[in-house]
Order: structure tokens, then C-alpha cells, then sequence
């Protein structure tokens, strides 16, 4: 995996109004409303069903 981007401070990313509202439903229900937490999260569980797929 190339793994570069890991020395980036930040990205930006674009969603779609139905994908920003589920992001703020888990923010709340699992994160106390912490949406920087939700996004972590769900980044992660991206990262890991990627790398499933690639094997």
C-alpha cells in the first residue's frame, strides 16, 4: 500500500447531503456528536475494507 499520503496535515473531501447526514447520525449516536471522531471512523473502516479487497 502506498502509504504517502500518511504525511499529509489534512484533505478535503466533497459529500453529498445524504452522506453528511448519515456522517452527523453516527457523530451522534457513537461519537457524543464529534464529528472530527465520526469522520476518523469511518476513514478507518474505508482504509480496512480497501485493503481486504486488495488481498
Amino acid at each position: 500500500m502506498n502509504e504517502s499520503f500518511l504525511d499529509l496535515d489534512e484533505v478535503e473531501i466533497e459529500l453529498e447531503e445524504a452522506a453528511l447526514e448519515a456522517l452527523d447520525e453516527k457523530a451522534f449516536k457513537e461519537h457524543r456528536d464529534n464529528r472530527d471522531a465520526a469522520i476518523r471512523d469511518l476513514l478507518d473502516e474505508w482504509l480496512k475494507a480497501r485493503d481486504s479487497d486488495g488481498e
